[in-house]
């Protein structure tokens, strides 16, 4: 069976140097590079089934951002934001000295892909969203800005892979397996024995010092970027979707590269490309 190779690269931010590991599927010499990158609280390993499927066709490279994961940590938390997270993806892709690439990015992760593609010169040939858009909803902001900051501690594995399965019911329909393999990615132990979230807890604070009129501005700033793209995109949502609300992706079909959409039934956000019929949609649009 294929195996990744773990990598990592040296990046940096205004506070300082930080790491960022990432897994790599397929032949290091390919230049057919699939780059894939994780939600806000997730990590590289998401995207597992998803590069075994396509490593055959592609490099795939699967990062875990800073703060995240294997990763290092930022020492000023304010830096958490998409502007280095694209700098870090440059940094990345330099690495892998990979001249044009397709981007597969869920939520957060399709931000840092907008980012880039909206930039002149940039290396994004094909570029899929995950349940994710340029307009940012307030109230679901403000439900993942309150649980990441938490420092929540379990006793057993079992207790810590109940709450992940909680809280990210709206990933939709998983077998136990699946659940443990999305629990057993985010979770560690702690110098105690306690089982913790994988992620720099400061991963909150822009999201806490965050004011209406700042919110405004990045969602005005978010369009002008997808209005930018030239690069074949689609976009993904989750029907059940609180972050990408269906108006948004309608108006993403009429703006900027005029994505195609597809909907998924039955799951809110944001698909976790697990399954069959979900990864027959990345396939569709990455290999046609």
């Amino acid at each position: 069976m294929t195996q990744a190779v773990l990598k990592s690269v040296q990046c940096i931010s205004p506070a300082g140097l930080h790491s960022m590991a990432y897994k790599e599927w397929g032949d290091p010499q390919n230049p057919n590079v699939l780059v894939c990158v994780h939600g806000v609280t997730r990590v590289g390993d998401d995207f597992d089934r998803v590069a075994r499927e396509l490593c055959d066709v592609y490099r795939v490279i699967c990062p875990d951002v800073v703060g995240r994961g294997r990763s290092g940590r930022l020492r000023d938390p304010q830096y958490y934001v998409i502007p280095q997270y694209v700098s870090d993806m440059v940094t990345l892709l330099a690495r892998a000295d990979a001249e044009t690439v397709d981007w597969f990015g869920t939520s957060m992760g399709g931000l840092i892909g907008m980012g880039l593609a909206s930039l002149p010169d940039n290396p994004i040939r094909r570029l899929l969203l995950n349940d994710i858009g340029p307009s940012l909803n307030a109230s679901a902001l403000a439900r993942i800005g309150e649980y990441i900051g938490q420092d929540i501690r379990f006793a057993t594995f079992d207790e810590a892979a109940q709450y992940i399965r909680t809280i990210s019911a709206t990933f939709g329909p998983h077998t136990d397996e699946e659940w443990h393999k999305l629990a057993a990615d985010v979770l560690r132990q702690d110098a105690e024995g306690k089982w913790q979230r994988h992620y720099d807890l400061g991963l909150a604070v822009p999201f806490k010092s965050s004011t209406p009129e700042a919110t405004a501005m990045a969602e005005h700033m978010l369009w002008a970027a997808y209005d930018a793209i030239r690069c074949p995109t689609l976009v993904v949502r989750g029907a059940l979707s609180d972050l990408l609300l269906p108006e948004v992706a309608q108006a993403m079909t009429q703006r900027g590269p005029k994505a195609n959409v597809v909907e998924l039934p039955g799951v809110g956000h944001a698909p976790t490309f697990m399954h069959e019929d979900q990864i027959a949609v990345a396939k569709e649009f990455f290999l046609a």
